[in-house]
């Protein structure tokens, strides 16, 4: 049972195993860091975050200094897509900033099936109004 953590990121509840969402890759164990499963670009942040004043001239130009800051994108190894940037200083282990209760999750995640004729809905089918509206229109 795959249930979906964030755009790009899912999780396999019978292997216990981070998964690409796009393409299915396998990227490592879900009691860690899924990060760890992912190829790591270490951007220089004046790329995304320009000068805004004359740097010749001034020392300090409202843009990051990757002296004291890391940019890292990280990548799917398999199909490339963008899974997670994070903004960190320079040298610093990949953040933990998913960690699930996964044998919680595997229970959660049967009685959703069980309350949903056996399938886990995706989460585009829980977009819905929590109220009927009127539908607007213009006259």
């Amino acid at each position: 049972m795959i249930i979906n953590i964030t755009e790009y990121l899912g999780i396999n509840l019978e292997t216990e195993r981070w998964i690409c969402r796009r393409c299915g890759h396998d990227l490592g164990d879900a009691r860690g860091n899924y990060k760890e499963g992912l190829l790591v670009y270490d951007r220089d942040p004046t790329e995304i975050h320009k000068p805004l004043i004359d740097n010749q001239k001034y020392e300090y130009t409202f843009s990051p200094d990757p002296n004291w800051t890391a940019l890292l994108e990280y990548y799917c190894p398999n199909c490339g897509v963008m899974m997670e940037t994070e903004y960190t200083v320079p040298g610093h282990p990949p953040t933990r900033d998913i960690e699930l209760d996964i044998d919680s999750l595997k229970i959660k995640a049967a009685q959703w099936a069980r309350d949903n004729g056996g399938d886990i809905p995706s989460p585009e089918s829980l977009h819905r109004p929590r109220f009927k509206r009127k539908v607007h229109t213009h006259g």
